[in-house]
């Protein structure tokens, strides 16, 4: 990764310098979504969505740290006990996800029963819709 130094020399005059930087983040790891019931939330999105668990450990109390994400992805979903956070209400995800073909995408998941919150639409940057998970988060699906 290259940036630029930027400095001031005794004549005030600015100058630049190329350096390399090593890369402190590698990749956007999860973002969390809060779910009421973990089992239906895993199994929205496995079988409506085709995503799979990426990491799933035991909390306590039938809770889990539950990632799910689209295969071969580097980033997940944390599908989180809203129980576990008093505050959910006004933490709301704000997620896009890429696809190349958004028409089959929700025809797709139309079929599997999933509840968009906006239609399909041509916007001036490309195609965009919106859908719901069980628990009323809203995602995004774009044409990339």
């Amino acid at each position: 990764m290259m940036s630029f130094l930027y400095k001031t020399n005794a004549t005030s005059r600015r100058t630049f310098t190329r350096t390399t930087i090593k890369k402190m983040i590698k990749h956007i790891a999860t973002v969390g979504v809060y779910v009421e019931n973990q089992p239906a939330a895993e199994k929205f999105w496995l079988e409506k969505l085709d995503f799979e668990v990426k990491n799933k450990k035991e909390m306590g109390n039938g809770l889990y740290w539950l990632e799910v994400g689209p295969k071969d992805a580097q980033t997940a979903l944390v599908l989180f006990p809203k129980s576990l956070m008093p505050n959910y209400t006004e933490l709301k995800p704000s997620i896009v996800f890429n696809t190349t073909d958004i028409d089959a995408t929700c025809a797709t998941l139309k079929q599997r029963g999933v509840q968009f919150k906006d239609e399909l639409a041509n916007l001036g940057w490309g195609k965009f819709a919106s859908f719901l998970d069980p628990d009323g988060n809203e995602f995004g699906l774009r044409e990339w």
